[in-house]
């Protein structure tokens, strides 16, 4: 995460334009609330970062408006509530469920997007619960990339099963931030979409949380043209699920994954939590993928890649 800018007067506040010194060009800085979470967007270069701003947001609020499944009115929420029967959706919502349907084969299945069935099952949105083996046994039946069936002839979606749902939360901010930063189109700034950061142009120091207390900071790495992305339990408790199991992830710590993408990013800094700290450091290692794992324990992993982008690390303070 970035570090945190002082408060706005108010979310949606008048964009304030600033000249940084560092930079020694004007510079735009901005925090709003969107998606749930707080969207911090920090822009820099000539022209008019206000309208850059704006675009960025137009963007973020299209993608929330069209894919947000808390939304019972977008796209992919009647996609959620056919039950089994064909939904058109824009050719942009069929290649994104397309490509994240890829990374379900590319991790093992460790990330997959068809878990709204285990989500209710578990009641993740509803501040948790443990179901009954009948529940579980049906939400694990309608759990998995291979019920949803994409038409890109028709520009259709459909899901195999009435229970089945598409669950965006481990991939669509991700997504959200690359179609952010093409759409505000200045040289060089940051976005950080509740702790996910995509920078670009001026290196951007970053840092990641310690897994026990988010406040606190376990080390920094230098962003250059690329995402970081944090997946973990300290904030939300067990609400990462095993796509493979049914059930919650053990909360073993945090991972960090720095990729040239929010999208990938995103993705894999949650599959990799799934996959834990060995089986993950072992698929980072074996896919060059610059992630790393803090365990509750104070211990970190690294993969080559990671260790690459030489991260300055803090040692935890013994309690």
């Amino acid at each position: 995460m970035i570090l945190p800018l002082p408060p706005l007067p108010t979310p949606l506040a008048v964009p304030r334009i600033l000249v940084a010194l560092q930079a020694e060009q004007p510079c735009l800085e901005r925090s709003v609330f969107a998606m749930g979470t707080r969207l911090q967007i920090h822009l820099e270069g000539p022209g008019d970062l206000g309208q850059a701003s704006e675009r960025a947001l137009a963007e973020s609020a299209r993608i929330e408006a069209a894919c947000s499944t808390w939304n019972p009115g977008s796209a992919w929420s009647r996609l959620n509530a056919a039950q089994g029967a064909a939904v058109a959706l824009d050719r942009e919502w069929i290649a994104l469920l397309a490509e994240i349907q890829a990374w379900t084969r590319c991790t093992e299945g460790a990330f997959d997007p068809v878990l709204m069935a285990l989500m209710r099952a578990w009641g993740i949105r509803e501040g948790g619960r443990v179901p009954d083996p009948a529940t579980l046994a049906a939400a694990r039946l309608a759990s998995g990339s291979h019920l949803l069936a994409l038409d890109s002839l028709h520009s259709s979606a459909q899901l195999g099963s009435p229970m089945a749902g598409v669950e965006e939360g481990g991939f669509l901010k991700g997504y959200a931030l690359d179609a952010m930063r093409r759409a505000a189109a200045t040289p060089s700034g940051w976005l950080d979409f509740g702790g996910q950061v995509l920078a670009w142009g001026r290196p951007q120091p970053v840092d990641f949380a310690d897994p026990q207390d988010r406040q606190r900071s376990r080390g920094t790495v230098l962003l250059v043209n690329a995402s970081l992305s944090c997946s973990g339990t300290s904030e939300r408790g067990r609400h990462i699920l095993n796509p493979r199991s049914g059930e919650p992830c053990p909360a073993w710590g945090s991972t960090a994954v720095v990729r040239p993408d929010g999208l990938s990013a995103d993705v894999l800094s949650t599959a990799l939590y799934v996959l834990g700290p060995e089986a993950g450091l072992a698929w980072a290692e074996q896919n060059q993928v610059a992630a790393a794992f803090f365990l509750n324990d104070g211990s970190v992993r690294q993969s080559r890649a990671f260790q690459d982008l030489h991260p300055t690390l803090i040692p935890r303070e013994p309690r």
